[in-house]
């Protein structure tokens, strides 16, 4: 299969820091921040300078190293070193309690911190070089995402995709955007729709800029616009990323992708989740068990630091809902596409 080059990175280790795109300045800057504390990436984390699940995992694990080199300089006893370091690492995944990738991602950098028979300096490398390989590993499995979600995309197909779950939300090359670069690959007549994704409109912002940087062509609506565009016949798919996904495939992502699911099951256009395996939790049996993580109010009150609605007006702002898996045509993974029943497909793809 022809191979689509991305021009984006969204994060990697450098040296003794992390490098990453800045989101929140996306489209008006695109800039690249270094990230040298533990507590520098939490809040980096939190008020989503990166975003993205699989982007928050491979923070996640350098934000364990960054709090190992700080822990290096003041602590020379390996035994109190491990001890500290552990309830750093479980500090990091409080940061953004919904996307499962980053619990996935610091308790891979637990399991060397506690089976390392290394000094600390030993400990600190190993850290490292397991970011490395978390890194390189991201990409490669978002292109089998990509190959294995381009084997169902119509010919000429326009896809509808919800908030960003493109190279930007990831190493690179991303999960629902992946699929669409590896479909565009093979068939430049593709073409994609993206809502804009209240109230932070990473759709608007982050999906239509990396659409736009590497030549996608792509149209940019509201939220409330895409049962129209169905009904019109304009969207032959639909394909969205995920931040945790159950057992039984239930899918928690950005606030907003369920009531996409529920327009596409009612005009049967088909609607796909793009995840890697490890956004994929096993120990839920469903999405009533996925902690919504509740944002600022201001999110919702404020565009660009601009009051847009009346003072003293009650807000509600959960970051994301579940989409329940009747509404889920398939789970396009690194391991191929999971099909209901998903309590056994997805059972079956952790033992391939």
């Amino acid at each position: 299969m022809a191979e689509f080059h991305s021009k984006i990175k969204t994060i990697e280790w450098v040296d003794n820091y992390s490098k990453m795109v800045d989101q929140t300045v996306v489209p008006y800057e695109y800039k690249f921040v270094n990230i040298t504390t533990g507590e520098d990436m939490f809040n980096a984390i939190r008020n989503m300078i990166v975003r993205g699940a699989p982007a928050i995992g491979i923070a996640g694990a350098h934000g364990v190293i960054l709090f190992a080199q700080e822990g290096a300089k003041e602590i020379s006893s390996r035994e109190e070193f491990i001890t500290w370091l552990l309830e750093k690492a479980e500090y990091m995944k409080t940061s953004r309690p919904t996307a499962v990738n980053l619990m996935w991602a610091v308790e891979k950098q637990e399991e060397i911190i506690k089976n390392s028979k290394s000094d600390i300096n030993g400990i600190i490398a190993e850290l490292k070089a397991n970011a490395i390989k978390l890194e390189n590993e991201d990409i490669e499995i978002n292109k089998k995402i990509g190959d294995y979600g381009a084997e169902v995309v119509p010919k000429g197909a326009t896809i509808l995709t919800h908030c960003n779950a493109g190279a930007l939300a990831t190493v690179g090359y991303g999960t629902a955007l992946g699929v669409v670069r590896s479909a565009y690959a093979k068939d430049n007549t593709i073409q994609v729709f993206a809502d804009e994704t209240r109230p932070r409109q990473q759709g608007a912002r982050i999906t239509t800029f990396e659409l736009a940087m590497d030549g996608i062509p792509v149209t940019l609506i509201t939220d409330g616009m895409c049962s129209y565009f169905m009904n019109k016949g304009m969207i032959d798919m639909v394909v969205v990323g995920a931040d945790r996904i159950a057992a039984n495939g239930d899918t928690a992502n950005k606030i907003g992708t369920y009531t996409v699911a529920i327009a596409a099951k009612y005009h049967n256009i088909p609607f796909y989740i793009a995840a890697p395996l490890s956004t994929i939790d096993t120990s839920i049996k469903s999405g009533a068990e996925i902690p919504i993580e509740e944002r600022s109010h201001e999110e919702v009150t404020h565009i660009n630091g601009k009051r847009i609605c009346a003072e003293g007006v009650n807000i509600i702002n959960p970051g994301f809902d579940v989409t329940p898996h009747e509404l889920i045509a398939g789970i396009i993974t690194e391991k191929g596409i999971l099909r209901p029943d998903y309590n056994k497909s997805i059972a079956e793809a952790f033992k391939k």
